[in-house]
């Protein structure tokens, strides 16, 4: 069965008499933080004897699985398998453990997996399995899950922090919560955060300086547009996320020219308001709406690996920024 987001918590703490779980996505983070949970919730305290760990090649073979999966624990109480990395060539031998009686719970984490995928079509539609997807949040979403992991730690943050916070921490669960637990013990039990205190706990150098960038092409300011790239990508920028991270600037400024600034969710970041303003007051939709099918290129040139790209990566996100930067200069010198 297909999993939805408003059955999944009360799933990952009893999974009734489902045999196999099937975790996919991009946030490997999520997977196996909910793969985690599942565990937990099945075998307490990660109990040697009632959890086991296959390799992917293992579990694929014919009856390892099925063997495994009929093994009883010698403490007794239902037991977990995991496998993790898993690909297609598990569907068969999952198919055999899912048509076979039993208790054992069969967690699986694998990577994107396509609609087409055989395992993934089994997970989903097989009546003791559990297909369930684990894809990075975004906006007002991420900005939710930030708010109650911190509220597991008894701390609480502005909405413009959790807003910054989602715009910046929304790669990787795991990472997520890293950040997050660190932010906790800044703020104590009973904190609360406000946009200067995440800034000061994790501003990251390459993300700061990228953020200024973005603001002061779109503001004109061609000389502090290109000083920031170039210091961004020293940090650890890379070229596709400039080109996204414009793409994304971009949108926004076309949202609030159309609808007003209290149309933007996350809000602007108080640093980059001024900017943000200066902006709105030269960029008309239309000349937005030409810029983002340009940027729209430019980031399927930059995906291309190489096919049709007229050059290098770090050049054309550079060229990109500072095309926008100078346009924006022209605008603004009419007035």
């Amino acid at each position: 069965m297909k999993l939805d987001a408003r059955r999944l918590p009360a799933f990952l703490k009893d999974p009734g008499a489902t045999r196999a779980a099937l975790l996919y996505g991009e946030d490997a983070g999520l997977a196996r933080e909910r793969a985690d949970a599942l565990q937990e919730g099945i075998a307490p305290g990660n109990d040697p004897f009632r959890v086991a760990d296959l390799a992917r090649d293992l579990a694929a073979r014919p009856g390892a699985l099925s063997g495994e999966a009929a093994a009883l624990s010698l403490t007794g109480g239902r037991r977990v398998i995991r496998v993790r990395d898993a690909t297609d060539a598990l569907a068969a031998p999952l198919r055999e453990v899912l048509d076979s009686p039993g208790d054992t719970l069969l967690i699986i984490e694998a990577g994107e997996l396509p609609a087409r995928s055989k395992l993934r079509a089994l997970a989903e539609s097989h009546a003791r399995a559990a297909a369930i997807a684990c894809y990075r949040e975004r906006g007002a979403e991420l900005a939710a899950t930030i708010a109650a992991i911190l509220r597991e730690s008894g701390v609480t943050a502005e909405p413009a922090a959790a807003a910054w916070l989602a715009g910046r921490l929304g790669d990787d669960r795991q990472t997520l919560r890293r950040e997050l637990e660190k932010l906790a013990l800044y703020a104590g039990r009973g904190g609360r955060l406000a946009e200067e205190d995440v800034l000061a706990c994790i501003g990251d150098g390459s993300a700061l300086e990228l953020d200024e960038a973005l603001v002061a092409a779109t503001a004109g300011d061609v000389a502090t547009a290109d000083r920031a790239l170039e210091s961004a990508m020293s940090e650890g920028a890379n070229p596709v996320q400039v080109i996204r991270a414009l793409l994304r600037h971009v949108q926004r400024l076309h949202l609030a020219s159309v609808a007003g600034m209290q149309a933007l969710q996350p809000p602007v970041f108080f640093r980059s308001r001024p900017g943000f303003e200066k902006a709105l007051r030269h960029w008309r939709p239309e000349a937005l709406e030409t810029v983002l099918a340009s940027l729209l290129e430019a980031e399927r040139l930059s995906k291309s690996g190489g096919t049709g790209r007229p050059m290098p990566d770090a050049a054309l996100a550079r060229t990109a920024l500072l095309t926008v930067a100078r346009q924006s200069a022209t605008l603004a010198r009419r007035g």
